[in-house]
C-alpha cells in the first residue's frame, strides 16, 4: 500500500513539473531535442526521485531494526534480498509513475525562438535610462 501511494506522489509531482516546466521543454524541443529525449528526461527524473525515496526509506528502516535490535540484546539481521525487493519495486513504480507524464512532456510542441529586439528599441530604452532624474 505505501508503494501506490508513494507512487501516486511522483506521478504528481511528475505532472506539476511537466505543467510548470512547459516554457523550458517546448524551448529544449525548437533546439533540437525529440519528443525521445523529453521523454527519456522525465522517465529518469521519476526513477531517481522513487530510488531517493527508496534509498532513505532503507536507511530510516535499517536504522530502526539496528536500533530495535540493540536495545532487546538481539543479533542485527537485516535481508539482503529484502532491500533489494525495495529497490526493484521502486524501480518498477518510478517507471509506472513517470510514463504518463513524460508522454505528456513529450507531447508539447516546440516554442519558437523569440526574436531579438529591434535596434532603435535598444537605442531609445538606452537613451531613456541615461537621462538624469529630476
Amino acid at each position: 500500500m505505501a508503494l501506490l501511494v508513494g507512487a501516486v506522489g511522483v506521478a504528481n509531482t511528475m505532472i506539476i513539473s511537466v505543467l510548470e516546466r512547459t516554457r523550458e521543454i517546448g524551448l529544449r524541443r525548437a533546439l533540437g531535442a525529440t519528443r525521445r529525449h523529453v521523454r527519456g528526461q522525465f522517465l529518469a527524473e521519476s526513477v531517481a526521485l522513487c530510488l531517493l525515496g527508496v534509498l532513505a526509506g532503507a536507511a530510516v528502516g535499517t536504522l530502526v531494526t539496528v536500533d530495535h535490535a540493540a536495545a532487546r540484546g538481539w543479533p542485527t539481521v537485516i535481508p539482503l534480498t529484502g532491500v533489494a525487493g525495495g529497490v526493484g519495486a521502486a524501480l518498477v513504480a518510478g517507471i509506472l509513475a513517470g510514463i504518463h507524464p513524460a508522454v505528456r512532456a513529450s507531447r508539447l510542441p516546440p516554442r519558437p525562438r523569440r526574436s531579438p529586439p529591434e535596434a532603435a528599441d535598444c537605442l531609445a530604452c538606452v537613451a531613456a535610462l541615461s537621462r538624469p532624474a529630476d
